[in-house]
């Protein structure tokens, strides 16, 4: 019985930790649109396109250098399609 509720109670204090880091994740998301929609705006003015499939790559490249696991580079390759696929949507 014991530990069963030690396990809940872990179990309880683990999901307030990613509950505390989905509002982090949150949180640097926005920071990274805002970052997006301003490198959006400056584009025109240098004459380089909207879509840039190298620096996609780049991306890529770059968080696979910077994982240290568990996931694996191509969970996070998946993952950031996404965002990448909704920050070509948004709207400033």
């Amino acid at each position: 019985m014991a530990d069963e509720k030690q396990a809940q109670d872990r179990i309880a204090e683990l999901r307030e930790r990613i509950d505390a880091v989905d509002c982090q994740l949150v949180k640097l998301l926005n920071e990274r649109a805002a970052y997006a929609l301003e490198i959006r705006e400056l584009k025109p003015s240098v004459h380089w396109g909207l879509y840039d499939p190298q620096r996609e790559e780049q991306i890529f490249e770059n968080l696979a250098r910077c994982n240290e696991g568990p996931l694996y580079a191509e969970n996070l390759r998946e993952v950031y399609e996404a965002i990448l696929h909704v920050m070509k949507e948004i709207r400033g």
